[in-house]
């Protein structure tokens, strides 16, 4: 079992409007800050590369 620690970015400030990962096995959670009862968003590591790679080629900008 790999280290189930929430993370957020660095870059992140202290006002509660971010979202955390994670990484289970093999999917990655992502949770909202400002409500952390709520259940996280659950993605295979294949969705969350894809994601992240579209992020990093600028595929979100708007």
């Amino acid at each position: 079992m790999l280290d189930q620690t929430w993370r957020k970015s660095t870059r992140s400030g202290d006002n509660g409007a971010c979202v955390e990962v994670r990484r289970v096995d093999d999917t990655i959670e992502v949770r909202d800050t400002k409500d952390r009862t709520k259940p996280a968003h659950v993605y295979t590591l294949a969705e969350w590369e894809a994601f992240i790679g579209g992020a990093k080629a600028g595929e979100f900008d708007i």
